[in-house]
C-alpha cells in the first residue's frame, strides 16, 4: 500500500510538471487608453491556446499565458491588431483604428 501511495504522488507531480511546462508567460506592450480598450484587447487575445490575458491600462502591458504548441505570440498580436490596437510586431489597420471610440484613440 505504501508503494502505491508513492506511485500516486510521483504520478501527480509528473502530470503537474508537464502541465506547467506546457504554458509560456509573456509580457507584450499593447497601445490603448481605457477600460473599453482593456476589454477589447483581452477579448482579442483570448484565442485558442491562451489561458490568461490581462492588460494593464497604466503600464500598457498585456500579460499573456499560452500554450506554445497551440498558439504563438504572433498569432495573438495579429488578433489584437485586427481589433485596432498596435503591438510591437503589428500595427492596427487605419480603417479599424479610426472606427475605435474617441477615448480609445492613442495615436
Amino acid at each position: 500500500m505504501k508503494t502505491f501511495k508513492y506511485f500516486i504522488a510521483i504520478a501527480a507531480l509528473t502530470i503537474s510538471t508537464v502541465a506547467f511546462a506546457a504554458s509560456k508567460t509573456e509580457a507584450i506592450k499593447v497601445s490603448g487608453n481605457c477600460g473599453s480598450c482593456k476589454a477589447r484587447i483581452e477579448k482579442a487575445a483570448k484565442i485558442d491556446g491562451v489561458t490568461k490575458a490581462d492588460w494593464n491600462d497604466k503600464t500598457k502591458v498585456l500579460t499573456l499565458v499560452y500554450d506554445p504548441a497551440k498558439v504563438s505570440s504572433d498569432d495573438v498580436q495579429k488578433s489584437i491588431a485586427a481589433v485596432g490596437h498596435d503591438t510591437p510586431k503589428y500595427k492596427a489597420d487605419a480603417k479599424v483604428y479610426n472606427a475605435l471610440p474617441g477615448c480609445c484613440k492613442y495615436r
